[in-house]
């Protein structure tokens, strides 16, 4: 066999023990909560932040009084947990929001504790004994790319990354685990939280907790394609590689 052969039968045979090696996804690639990976990066814990009110939120409210007729009048038979016939109320841009025989009630930038407080004060004007519950009507995010595709409900406070991300689906192999986005409207306009999803110091970090209106994008990892997602395909992917290896040997002989 000539020397050019040989040379030859190395430039394939490198490439596909490449191949071969890096074609299986691995805890390190995958896996979520490493505690002890010096290449991944560690997050710093920071304490939870209620959301706060924006322009063109959807808020819902209960009036509780013991005058029942005004109660009716006010608001109906709507009650805060129902989803029928219940009427939200917009956050206009100057900051404020209109409630029957009640308007101008600026809440924009106050939690929903602290915005049911100024509006109940309002409301004790004219009923004295008034008390108000609040929550949001547009209590929604929303999940893009290699996780699934929807729009869910925020169905309790503090809901978490993973949580929302078990509503839609787990990652799919092929999502790039270490460039996962959160999209996130604040005060001061679009923000885009970009983090790598594996290491445990996620856990309590600004990037753990979902809030209303946050669109989670997880993008496909470009080296996907060259990979597989489990055992049996890669048994497969060895064959084939064989089976051209030995048709290239056979070949050049």
């Amino acid at each position: 066999m000539t020397q050019i052969m040989i040379e030859k039968k190395h430039i394939i045979i490198f490439p596909l023990i490449i191949l071969l090696l890096s074609s299986c996804y691995s805890y390190r690639h995958i896996g979520l909560l490493q505690e002890y990976n010096k290449f991944l990066p560690q997050y710093e814990e920071v304490a939870y932040e209620e959301y706060r009110i924006k322009i063109n939120d959807e808020l819902l409210f209960r009036l509780i009084t013991s005058d029942e007729t005004i109660s009716r009048l006010i608001t109906g038979n709507q009650a805060i947990s129902s989803s029928q016939n219940v009427v939200s109320y917009r956050v206009y841009p100057d900051g404020t929001v209109d409630f029957p025989f009640v308007k101008n009630i600026p809440v924009v930038g106050l939690t929903l504790n602290e915005a049911a407080k100024v509006i109940e004060t309002r409301f004790k004007e004219l009923i004295p004994d008034a008390a108000v519950k609040l929550t949001l009507a547009n209590k929604t995010f929303t999940v893009i790319g290699e996780a699934g595709t929807g729009v869910y409900t925020i169905y309790k406070d503090k809901l978490t990354l993973f949580q929302a991300l078990s509503m839609s689906g787990e990652i799919n192999y092929t999502g790039d685990y270490k460039e996962v986005r959160i999209i996130r409207e604040t005060e001061n306009g679009t923000e885009v939280l970009e983090f790598d999803i594996r290491p445990a110091s996620i856990i309590n970090s600004k990037y753990y907790y979902i809030f209303p209106n946050d669109i989670i994008y997880v993008q496909r990892n470009p080296s996907s394609f060259f990979k597989v997602n489990n055992y049996s395909s890669f048994i497969a992917l060895i064959t084939s590689s064989l089976s051209l290896l030995f048709t290239v040997f056979f070949y050049f002989e």
